[in-house]
Formats: C-alpha cells, sequence, structure tokens
C-alpha cells in the first residue's frame, strides 16, 4: 500500500482524493501541487469545522485551529497541509483557499485513511476431516484494518471457490474505528487432502499453514513381498500387506501356502528358512472383510552343484582322470573354469596326464545373483625320466658345462659322477628341471648324470674329452687338413694329363688306321670292330679317372 496516494474523485466538482496511511504524517497538496501564483497575496487551509492556519506572503505561516489540530497541521514550502498522527476521524475534506490578486480560488480534498491488517491467524481447528462430509475446518481472523479486511482461504497456495457456505463477521472497534473481520470455511474433504496444506489471507498477509488428517474407509489392499537379495533357499521373506485406508487396518490375515495366519497389531508377516517347496501363492486380506484380498506367486530360488573328484588328488603320469560336475537349479546356468587363478577357455579334459596338469581346479557356478563353487588339487606323479644330456665349450674356452635335462614328480634331484663349479639348477615348472655343472676336466671322462626322487631314477652318460688333447687335436687336424688340399690338387692334375694323353693316343691311332686301309684296299669291317673296343676301353678309362678325381 502506498503511504500517500492522490487521485481525481470528481472532474466535475473539481474535488481530489487523498488517501493515507494510519498513524503517518499526510501531506494534503492545494491545487494539486499547482507552482503558486505569481500575485499571491495569501494561502489558508480550513475544514467543515472551522480554520486550521493561514499564511500571508513572504511570511510564515500561522496555526489557527483550536481543537485536536492546533498541535497536528503545519504548512509545507509548497502550500501542502501536513497532518501528523493520522486517525480514522482525520477522514474529511479539507479545503485550500488561495488569494491573489483580486481572485479568490478554493481547492476542496477528500482525505481518505487506510490500515493494513496486524496480522492473519486460523484458529478453531477441526480435529479431523472424514470424506465427503462437510466439517467447520476453522475460523480465520484479522484485525484493526481499513478499510474491512477481505479474507481468502487458500489450498496448497490455490484459492478456495467460496459456494456461499462459509461465514464471514466484520467487528468496528468503538475507539480506533479500525475493523476486526473473521472467516469460518466449512469444507468437504477428499481423500487427496490427506497431505494438504491450508492458509488463508487478508491483502498481502498469509496466515500460517494448517494439516488436518482425513479419515476414510479401506477400499483397496496390496501385498508386497520384503527380502534381502534373491529370495532363495535358507533366506527369511517377510510378507506386508498394505490398505489404503485412513487410519489403517491394524489386523490381517495372511494366507502361507494354504495356511492361515492371523496377525494383529502389524501388517506384516515374515516367513523364515523357505526352501524350494516354499514356491507357491501368498495371500493377505483384512480381518473384517476375508474378500478384500491380494496375493502374489513367490519363486524361491535353488542352486544345486557336485564336483568330482574333490580335495587332492594323486595320479600317476600317462593316466587319465574323469571329471563330473552336476547341476540342478531353477534357472539358467553360466559355468567358469579356472587354473591356479587363471581363466580357461574351457572345462578341462585329462585323457592323458601330463606334469603340467597340476594345480588348482575350481568351477563357479552362477544363476543371478547366486553363486556356488567347489575345487580340486590335481597332483600328476612321476619317475624321473632324462630327456637329453649335452656338453660344450664355454666361451672363454678354459671349461666345459653339462646340460642335463629331465621330467618327474614329486621334483627330481639331479646328481653328477664329477664334481665341478658353478652348479646351476632352473626353476622346476610343469614337472620339467634343467640342472648345469660346469667342469674343467684335465683327462678324458665318462660323466654319468643321475635323477632320482621317491618312485625312482634314471640315469645317462656323456663322453668328455680333456681340453688339453681338444688343444693337440685342434692344431693337427689344421696341419693335416693342409696336407690332404695339397695331395688332393695334385692328384687331380695327374689325372687330367693323363686323360689328355690317351685322347691323343686315340685320335693317332684312328687317323693311322684309315690311312692304311685305303692304301691296300682292304675292308675297313674288322679295323671298325677295333675302333669300337679300343673306345670302349678308352671311356673306361676316362670314366675311371673322373671317378677318381671325384674322390
Amino acid at each position: 500500500m502506498c503511504k500517500q496516494c492522490s487521485e481525481r474523485l470528481d472532474p466535475l466538482i473539481g474535488m481530489d482524493t487523498v488517501i493515507g496511511l494510519y498513524g503517518e504524517t499526510i501531506e494534503v497538496p492545494c491545487n494539486n501541487g499547482a507552482p503558486k501564483p505569481k500575485d499571491l497575496f495569501m494561502t489558508k487551509w480550513k475544514y467543515d469545522d472551522g480554520d486550521l492556519l493561514t499564511q500571508l506572503k513572504d511570511q510564515d505561516a500561522s496555526v489557527i485551529a483550536t481543537d485536536k489540530y492546533k498541535d497536528r497541521v503545519s504548512m509545507a514550502e509548497n502550500s501542502s497541509l501536513l497532518i501528523a498522527a493520522a486517525t480514522l476521524k482525520d477522514e474529511k475534506t479539507f479545503t485550500c483557499m488561495v488569494v491573489a490578486g483580486a481572485d479568490i480560488s478554493e481547492y476542496p480534498v477528500k482525505l481518505l485513511i487506510h490500515k493494513a491488517p496486524t496480522g492473519v491467524e486460523i484458529t478453531a481447528l477441526a480435529t479431523e476431516l472424514e470424506i465427503g462430509k462437510p466439517t467447520q475446518l476453522g475460523q480465520c481472523s484479522t484485525s484493526d484494518a481499513n478499510p474491512a479486511a477481505s479474507i481468502t482461504w487458500f489450498k496448497n497456495k490455490k484459492p478456495l471457490v467460496a459456494d456461499g457456505k462459509g461465514i464471514s463477521k466484520v467487528k468496528v472497534d468503538e475507539v480506533t474505528g479500525l475493523t476486526t473481520t473473521s472467516s469460518i470455511l466449512q469444507y468437504t474433504a477428499e481423500k487427496g487432502d490427506t497431505a494438504a496444506l491450508f492458509t488463508c489471507g487478508a491483502l498481502n498477509t498469509l496466515s500460517s499453514p494448517v494439516s488436518f488428517t482425513v479419515t476414510y474407509p479401506t477400499e483397496r489392499i496390496s501385498l508386497h513381498v520384503i527380502s534381502k537379495g534373491p529370495l532363495m533357499e535358507g533366506s527369511n521373506v517377510t510378507l506386508k500387506c498394505k490398505a489404503d485406508g485412513n487410519p489403517p487396518p491394524t489386523s490381517f490375515n495372511f494366507h502361507i501356502l494354504g495356511k492361515l495366519v492371523k496377525v494383529e497389531n502389524s501388517d506384516s508377516y515374515t516367513v523364515t528358512d523357505v526352501t524350494r517347496e516354499s514356491t507357491g501363492e501368498y495371500k493377505c486380506s483384512i480381518i473384517d472383510n476375508a474378500k478384500m484380498e491380494d496375493s502374489k506367486n513367490i519363486t524361491i530360488n535353488y542352486l544345486d552343484m557336485s564336483l568330482s573328484p574333490s580335495g587332492k588328488v594323486m595320479k600317476s603320469f600317462g593316466e587319465g582322470l574323469a571329471l563330473t560336475l552336476q547341476t540342478h537349479a531353477s534357472g539358467e546356468l553360466k559355468v567358469s573354469w579356472t587354473k591356479d587363478n587363471g581363466k580357461l577357455d574351457s572345462r578341462p579334459t585329462f585323457d592323458k596326464l601330463t606334469y603340467s596338469d597340476s594345480g588348482k581346479y575350481e568351477v563357479v557356478v552362477t544363476m543371478g545373483p547366486l553363486v556356488k563353487k567347489a575345487s580340486f588339487e590335481l597332483v600328476v606323479e612321476g619317475v624321473p625320466v632324462i630327456r637329453r644330456v649335452a656338453k660344450r665349450r664355454g666361451e672363454d674356452g678354459q671349461h666345459k658345462v653339462l646340460t642335463c635335462e629331465a621330467e618327474g614328480s614329486p621334483k627330481p634331484t639331479v646328481a653328477w659322477s664329477v664334481n665341478g663349479t658353478s652348479a646351476d639348477e632352473s626353476p622346476y615348472v610343469n614337472g620339467k628341471i634343467t640342472h648345469k655343472l660346469t667342469i674343467v676336466p684335465t683327462v678324458n671322462l665318462t660323466v654319468v648324470c643321475t635323477v632320482s626322487n621317491e618312485l625312482g631314477q634314471d640315469t645317462r652318460t656323456i663322453n668328455v674329452s680333456t681340453l688339453f688333447e681338444e688343444v693337440r687335436m685342434d692344431k693337427q687336424d689344421s696341419s693335416d687338413e693342409g696336407d690332404t688340399t695339397k695331395l688332393v690338387v695334385g692328384v687331380i692334375v695327374g689325372l687330367l694329363l693323363a686323360t689328355v694323353v690317351v685322347g691323343l693316343a686315340y685320335w693317332l691311332y684312328m687317323k693311322k688306321s684309315k690311312q692304311g686301309s685305303w692304301k691296300t684296299g682292304e675292308k675297313e669291317d674288322g679295323s671298325t670292330e677295333e675302333s669300337k673296343k679300343l673306345e670302349e676301353k678308352i671311356e673306361e678309362k676316362l670314366e675311371e679317372n673322373s671317378q677318381k678325381v671325384e674322390v
């Protein structure tokens, strides 16, 4: 609300209206605040009961009033009337008279006093509301207002539309003239009003919100299954029966697989340690109306699994092992296998066991959140067998390294028939072990490698020559190799020369033979036959020489 408002009330008679606030100083403008005329002689304010004050040109205003306005009125610089501590009794018409030159003008102003209510509250609240029954919800009151306040009721901040059944009263204070307004709300509740907030307000002031208990009978019930995690064998299942009435029923009948259980002062019943036989239909109903019920079908999940073999399994190398996994469940299963915590791509098979098959095997069977595990430890045993023995000269040429590779389980021990230095043993993995021994042989040796465990042993020998003999033989081999090369070259050259000589002799003989036949006139049949025999001998000789060259 504005502290002071001014408006033209009736333009035909030239009267303005000013609205001021109760208890404040009110300014009533002269001639609607128009500038003073230049030939102003006097300004005077008056009302129906007499004059209030006057002011001559270039002089201070003089208070003329002798009544209640004597100490409450004054004149502003612009000739406006100032009234302090306004009350409802100041609602009058005040007139400003202006004398300028030979003209006398009067400007009447009607003054209205307004006051906002001091507060809004709801009293006489109903204890509860019943659906479909008109009930006096409460009384809203606001006091010390002018003009009288208009009260509006709200539900969830939305105004309620009056149906004419409410009761409104206005009471005026005889001393101050201020009014007190009250409004009684008659309301017919609905089910949705259970959590509704009601308020009332006047002007810009609202009361504190209030709510009510709304009562209505049960029309529908529902059965709820409450459980931690999946419903599986051994767990507990809680059945909760909810009713939509207010207040709700306090006792129910639970039908547990055809068996009636009456529960008082509670809406829940717990079935403990359920089994797969607990699968079936469950119901609940209110005691005073058995037809009002609800039901749920409950399935108890289960998962059975057995693995053979189990525990620690001892087997011999090369044997077979039958693996059996049996499952029985209420749903689809997922099966996974691991060996020594490493995932396997498929179920293991053991047709012919090797040492690498040893390890801890675990199977995990899952059905949704249900998980079952089983495991066994497989140990493959066998008499140790030497797979390879080898020797090599050390990188510095001053020693020899002997190697003995073996398989067996339990882990074989390795022993050599000679002493050495820098014995080195590889990690024992999948039944395999490699042992290396460094020696410096001064004489030719036959070295024995022996591997053994509690099931048996195996031996293998290897001949090792002395390092000094090998050095001598290396030198001799180098000299002999040079002589042999020279000899081979000489033999090849000699054979090539012999071949050339034989070929030349054959050519001369053939030439001579042909000449003699021509001179004597002999037939060439005999000489031709001899020539063939000679050619065959020469070819045999050439072939023999060729073979010698190759050697």
